[in-house]
């Protein structure tokens, strides 16, 4: 069962559960360029990840939505508006892996977990825990050229784990695996988040994405980018990416998508 949900730029966060706050992103507008030339992206967003919830955002490309997750990441800084993560800064994941080659998947971990303040003599059996909450047990001492695409996301993702942040941004992970390797991951995902009680905010561009994974999907408009319209998502977990309803939200979502690019190329 799904549910379509407006949101009102006056009341962010309306129509959800009051049941704490992950992410609270408040009237927030973002501009690139000089004075006098600005080049609107971001226009006016409310939004509310509450702790425990899996979002995604949708929307066109250029909309905005991997802008957005820069500025919740604290790698950017609004041009206006207010962000707040109260649980303290967001573990990222990229759609590229970003692993350093010349070290092994473990201690690409134990990095993280040092920057994390994580004391020495305890890296490395964290490292090891990580990985076999990845489904990696026993890879610790291979190099990256020695993994697969999917395997080296793996890492990626208990990399981002290792950061002990309650709140995880993802920025298309699994946009270059192939279909076989994505729908895997994806049930990886759903567990991980799922045992630790994460907070996910999901950027992807792929519709049936979107829908298999949240609790919530979000449709950005074009350029510049707004809150167009949101979903809130009942059916079971894990799903599957044929099945009958989130194939038959995808195609609702799909419409919406498609008014929202035809809204943009007309303007």
């Amino acid at each position: 069962m799904t549910t379509a949900l407006t949101t009102s730029p006056d009341a962010p966060g309306a129509g959800r559960p009051d049941a704490g706050t992950a992410v609270r992103i408040s009237h927030v507008h973002k501009t690139f360029g000089r004075p006098g030339t600005d080049a609107p992206v971001l226009e006016d967003i409310n939004l509310t990840v509450a702790p425990g919830e899996f979002v995604t955002l949708l929307g066109a490309s250029g909309c905005g939505k991997s802008t957005l997750l820069n500025l919740v990441a604290g790698l950017d800084r609004p041009t206006s508006g207010t962000i707040e993560v109260p649980g303290g800064r967001p573990a990222l994941m990229f759609q590229d892996h970003a692993l350093f080659p010349w070290l092994t998947a473990g201690r690409n971990i134990e990095l993280a977990l040092r920057l994390a303040g994580v004391p020495k003599e305890e890296r490395r059996p964290e490292a090891e825990r990580l990985l076999e909450l990845v489904r990696l047990k026993g890879s610790y001492k291979k190099r990256v050229h020695e993994l697969s695409g999917g395997m080296r996301q793996r890492v990626a993702l208990a990399r981002s784990l290792a950061q002990g942040s309650q709140v995880l941004l993802m920025d298309e992970p699994f946009a270059a695996l192939d279909a076989i390797t994505r729908d895997v991951l994806h049930d990886e995902i759903t567990r991980i988040w799922a045992e630790k009680q994460l907070a996910v905010l999901f950027v992807t561009h792929n519709v049936r994405e979107a829908v298999r994974l949240a609790q919530r999907v979000v449709l950005l408009s074009s350029r510049p980018g707004r809150v167009a319209k949101e979903w809130r998502i009942d059916l079971p977990q894990p799903r599957r990416i044929e099945s009958a309803g989130v194939a038959d939200l995808s195609i609702e979502i799909t419409e919406e998508l498609r008014g929202e690019i035809r809204r943009h190329v007309q303007h």
